[in-house]
């Protein structure tokens, strides 16, 4: 039996040959067949690249998006730090004024308040509120603190437990309050003084007390840390060396480590701190009434 075709007739419009083509059914099928796989696969080729191309689209904003988020966050970082040193720097000065007119005492006070940990906005709140409170009461402070001191001026050394002299005998390369970090090159607010002398030397306890810290500590590398008692603690950091440990109960001018330069330091110094209920005051209204370290 004669397979199955299709005749096709080819002419020319130039002459008169006439060309007979003969082409089986199958191959029609199958040339149908390829027709119809072919476009498919064309359709199915561009909705694929239309939705990369849609993908890559969402993929670059959403990378534009991160990138605008990240430098926000950096923004938003960069306030915090620099409302958390104002925020340091108003409570340093307001425990300060504080405790030379004896403002603790009263109860009733924003500086009488518990010493309980409290959140970081309940922090900038109190500092506000003890901030309103000695701006309203000024000249009430000044009355009834008018010829008082936090310790007797005068004879100030001759009390024990008070950190009057200098850990070590040197220069002050770094003063307390605002200055620019030596790291960073932005403005941070300095918790301390700086005493430079020579690596390895000496560094002796400010005043009486208990030894409360003798550890590495972030930042301030090997730190010793004095409990005088009635409030008040002496920090020493970046030292080389111990001399000391805890629970130790030292004297005025005892040895309790070594000058180094441990922790974020740029040079041989120690990092000296006096706080006041665990807030840094500026050492210099102890220290500079002294020039050595003993007695």
């Amino acid at each position: 039996m004669r397979a199955k075709s299709y005749t096709f007739f080819i002419a020319s419009s130039e002459g008169k040959s006439v060309r007979r083509v003969r082409v089986p059914l199958y191959l029609v099928h199958v040339l149908t067949l390829l027709a119809v796989v072919g476009g498919v696969t064309v359709i199915a080729a561009v909705g694929s690249y239309s939705r990369m191309l849609w993908k890559v689209t969402n993929y670059n904003a959403m990378v534009r998006e991160q990138d605008n988020l990240k430098q926000q966050y950096r923004q938003l970082q960069t306030v915090v730090k620099d409302t958390n040193q104002r925020l340091n720097s108003l409570q340093s000065l307001a425990s300060e004024v504080a405790m030379t007119y004896r403002i603790t005492r009263f109860r009733q006070t924003p500086f009488g308040l518990s010493d309980d940990p409290v959140e970081p906005g309940m922090a900038y709140e109190r500092s506000v509120e003890q901030f309103d409170f000695l701006e309203r009461n000024a000249t009430a402070v000044a009355l009834s603190g008018e010829g008082v001191r936090l310790l007797p001026g005068p004879r100030l050394g001759d009390v024990g437990f008070v950190p009057s002299v200098w850990p070590v005998t040197g220069e002050i390369t770094g003063s307390f309050g605002e200055r620019m970090d030596p790291f960073s090159g932005e403005g941070a607010f300095h918790s301390g003084v700086d005493i430079a002398s020579h690596y390895g030397d000496e560094v002796h306890a400010a005043g009486d007390g208990l030894v409360a810290v003798v550890e590495p500590r972030a930042g301030y590398g090997r730190l010793v840390v004095i409990d005088h008692g009635f409030g008040i603690s002496t920090w020493y950091g970046h030292l080389s060396g111990f001399n000391t440990h805890v629970g130790m109960h030292v004297k005025r001018g005892e040895v309790i480590g070594y000058e180094g330069q441990s922790g974020r330091a740029t040079a041989p110094h120690v990092h000296y701190e006096v706080r006041l209920y665990n807030t840094p005051v500026n050492p210099w209204r102890y220290l500079r009434n002294t020039n050595n370290t003993g007695d």
